[in-house]
């Protein structure tokens, strides 16, 4: 597995200059330990675009991602520029992460409507496709038309150097969407996961993949997680618990919030319904409380270092190929530490896996 990294402060959390070059700054040490790729979020804060250029300027070989770039923030032409021009600064490193975000800031800060939201996501692809091919931008879709019909446009091709290759991820939780991402992305940007029941999401990318004659020989799969080694983790489950009542009943509205579904599928109805109502009631200390020690160690890799050993051997069996790392630390040597034994023990993990396949079967031992 490789061990990727979020941009610190990201989304909504930065609130100062100076934790903006720390946060930069962050990056380039994580570099140097062998991080694989840095993800910036975008939400209601910070733009996820402006971070992952100021690191292009500083790093050489980490790659650099959205998670995600909000498709109802941008036309995707502009999408398609913006992503063709971080992948020529960055020297090909950059990865678009997509997704449609939720109907509160979908419809309460960017003033579109959110409906048909696997329709946009699929569409939103297709025209990209075609202006990272060279050619001409001509879509006839349901949600997107190039060029305006009946106007005085006509269809263009980018200015730039084509990138055909250029990686699309999509952070997609519903079945419907995850077939999509299997049909057409090169890699999927995963939350609300959890190994033992990792099927419920890959099963759908296989069938779609499937369905369009692709192998998923390469493909990605990111799966963001909180972690923490610590002899006595209780604080750290603490803080985990917190983050997921915000997630299940305070990232969406009571009506959509693809979270508390997601939760839902993979065997939390009743915690996730209970967190969701009391949250949306106002009770948001109940609502963390009601958070299940199960939920919180099943989504997150937290205790002694062997403890988060055995969960690692969870996500390299259930198919994880890319590991976000989400460290917790009182200071960033904390987190900068605990990123480096990630990377050493999803080391081991690699190491494991290449002996044991390395060592032959009975019957190959005995052939002639």
């Amino acid at each position: 597995m490789k061990v990727a990294i979020p941009f610190p402060g990201g989304g909504t959390d930065t609130r100062r200059a100076s934790d903006f070059q720390d946060s930069l700054s962050f990056v380039t040490e994580a570099e140097e330990l062998g991080v694989d790729s840095v993800w910036a979020a975008e939400a209601w804060g910070m733009d996820c675009v402006t971070p992952l250029a100021m690191i292009a300027a500083r790093t050489k070989s980490i790659r650099l991602g959205t998670h995600i770039m909000q498709i109802s923030a941008r036309r995707p032409s502009m999408t398609a520029m913006t992503s063709m021009t971080l992948a020529m600064a960055s020297g090909g490193r950059f990865i678009l992460g997509l997704g449609v975000s939720g109907p509160q800031v979908v419809e309460g800060l960017h003033g579109v409507p959110f409906a048909h939201p696997y329709r946009r996501l699929r569409e939103y692809v297709e025209v990209l496709r075609i202006a990272f091919s060279g050619e001409k931008v001509r879509y006839e879709g349901q949600e997107y038309r190039l060029p305006l019909e009946g106007g005085e446009g006509k269809a263009l091709r980018l200015a730039m150097p084509s990138t055909p290759a250029l990686p699309i991820y999509l952070a997609s939780l519903g079945p419907k969407s995850l077939e999509m991402t299997g049909e057409l992305a090169d890699g999927w940007l995963g939350t609300s996961f959890v190994p033992e029941a990792a099927d419920i999401y890959l099963d759908p990318i296989r069938i779609g993949a499937a369905r369009a004659g692709r192998s998923l020989e390469g493909f990605e799969i990111h799966v963001p997680v909180p972690t923490g080694i610590a002899s006595d983790p209780e604080k750290l489950i603490e803080n985990r618990r917190a983050r997921l009542a915000f997630q299940m009943g305070g990232m969406g509205s009571p009506k959509t919030n693809f979270y508390n579904r997601a939760f839902r599928r993979i065997g939390f109805e009743g915690p996730a319904a209970d967190i969701q109502r009391l949250w949306s009631e106002g009770r948001r200390d109940e609502a963390v409380a009601r958070v299940p020690d199960e939920m919180v160690m099943k989504t997150s890799l937290i205790g002694t270092e062997e403890m988060v050993r055995e969960r690692l051997r969870a996500y390299q069996a259930a198919g994880v190929t890319m590991l976000g790392v989400q460290p917790f630390g009182r200071d960033r040597d904390e987190k900068l530490e605990t990123i480096a034994r990630m990377i050493r023990l999803c080391g081991d993990l690699e190491d494991e896996k290449a002996r044991a396949a390395a060592v032959p079967t009975p019957g190959e031992a005995n052939a002639p």
